[in-house]
């Protein structure tokens, strides 16, 4: 079993920052894809971005040159960095990684206020 421990939610204004993270119990190499994805409210789980291997990172669209996804491997921690931030972002963020199977975090909460 995989544990993933999101934080770094909360409240920011619009074009702020935040920067998540996902802390993993285990060897985050192990892992063949680590990445993100948000559910706003009343809104279907949507993909956010994703690395897959050695470092191949991916976007959605809608965050494309707003958000990086990065990993700190000695710290098997996954992180998000989010800058410049819309109201459309407020959500809550979910930590997941594909081994053998998904894990997912418990989500952390972002509200982008105007």
């Amino acid at each position: 079993q995989v544990q993933l421990v999101e934080s770094g939610g909360g409240l920011v204004q619009v074009g702020g920052s935040l920067t998540l993270s996902c802390a993993a119990s285990e060897n985050i190499l192990s892992f063949n894809v680590m990445g993100w994805y948000r559910q706003a409210p009343g809104k279907q789980r949507e993909w956010v971005a994703s690395i897959r291997g050695v470092d191949s990172r991916s976007y959605a669209d809608s965050v494309q040159g707003r958000f990086t996804i990065s990993r700190d491997n000695a710290k098997n921690t996954l992180y998000l960095q989010m800058n410049t931030l819309k109201l459309e972002d407020t959500g809550v963020y979910y930590c997941y990684v594909y081994w053998f199977r998904s894990y997912w975090g418990q989500g952390t909460q972002v509200t982008v206020s105007s």
